[in-house]
């Protein structure tokens, strides 16, 4: 539901702000609106949004330069704008852990619809900070004995692999590329390439022989992500 959920909405140009929160108040989330990138950085760390509009040319700080200070304590859904359209800025923003995008202009109902199904998506594979056991349809995987469930029959996952299910499980439909995929599972001292990431997935999904609302997804020239209907 949209009750109390909160939606940080930065962009230079107060009017489309001004705009897309009242859209929102319409559909009824709750809003604050920020016109540069520190204030968006400041602010999200006081107002602790539910989900990011995040324009991508701001002054001061740009929205890749926000989305990528954000992504070092948050997995908060981020929903860019732009005006380009450029496959470069998707790229680079899905590098950095956006969720998705909106190329302006757009229809308000475009709008309010990919916030919805953004927000349903995160909501579907967030669990509570205290719980480490992730589930999914006719998939669970806990991380208190490294143990995947699938279709009621445990599966065999070793340490690694099941490190990077885990991880990618946690964060659903977040994109990862590979070099941060090697630096959050194997570490920074790691000595190896990429390729290690491709193999690791490849077995992961050799594993899952079945059609569910999830799957491991590759985003072509990105990375991986775990993408729930």
């Amino acid at each position: 539901m949209a009750a109390n959920q909160k939606i940080l909405i930065v962009d230079d140009d107060e009017h489309i702000s001004e705009l897309i929160s009242l859209y929102l108040i319409r559909e009824g989330y709750d809003t604050k609106e920020v016109h540069d990138g520190k204030s968006a950085v400041d602010t999200f760390a006081s107002y602790n949004p539910d989900l990011i509009m995040l324009d991508i040319m701001l002054p001061i700080m740009d929205g890749y330069e926000v989305c990528k200070e954000i992504r070092k304590t948050s997995t908060v859904p981020i929903i860019m704008l732009t005006a380009k359209g450029d496959t470069i800025d998707k790229v680079l923003g899905l590098e950095l852990g956006a969720d998705d995008y909106i190329v302006k202009p757009f229809e308000p109902k475009e709008m309010t619809a990919r916030v919805k199904a953004v927000l349903r998506r995160f909501d579907t594979g967030k669990t509570k900070e205290s719980s480490k056991i992730l589930e999914f349809e006719n998939l669970e995987i806990n991380m208190e004995n490294y143990t995947v469930k699938y279709h009621g029959e445990f599966l065999s996952f070793p340490p690694k692999e099941f490190e990077l299910l885990y991880f990618l499980a946690k964060r659903p439909n977040q994109v990862f590329t590979r070099d941060q995929l090697l630096d959050k599972i194997w570490g920074y001292e790691y000595i190896g390439d990429t390729r290690t990431v491709d193999v690791h997935i490849k077995r992961i999904r050799e594993k899952f022989d079945k059609k569910d609302s999830w799957s491991v997804k590759t985003v072509w020239g990105v990375g991986y992500k775990f993408e729930v209907e």
